[in-house]
């Protein structure tokens, strides 16, 4: 059975920092590509960045591209998504997801997390 688990999410201040991370059971990690997604309340799911497996490529979503980054530890099954300078739109469940496939469109990923929440205060 796949598992992918979130954590590292909470409530942060605008211009702070947190970590997410995303670990994985169940699948041979280091033959998949990650991807972070978030998501509000009503609003359709938005992609955030995606790593390789190979952990070469890397691909960011507009409104993160500068400010997060994201990582992969294939010997400890995890997925890693740096955010800093973070803003209140940054307001958002954040699921991570894993597909062999390299994309940036959540339809492509076959596995999800349940999501972390990240709140960041004005």
């Amino acid at each position: 059975q796949v598992q992918l688990v979130e954590s590292g999410g909470g409530l942060v201040q605008s211009g702070g920092s947190l970590r997410l991370s995303c670990t994985t059971s169940g699948l041979t990690f280091s033959t998949y590509a990650m991807g972070w997604f978030r998501q509000a309340p009503g609003q359709e799911r938005e992609f955030v960045a995606t790593i390789s497996w190979s952990g070469s490529a890397t691909y960011y979503g507009d409104s993160v591209k500068g400010r997060f980054t994201i990582s992969r530890d294939d010997a400890k099954n995890t997925v890693y998504l740096q955010m800093n300078s973070l803003k209140p739109e940054d307001t958002d469940v954040y699921y991570c997801a894993a597909d062999p496939l390299f994309s940036r469109y959540e339809r492509i990923y076959d596995y999800w997390g349940q999501g972390t929440q990240v709140t960041v205060s004005s």
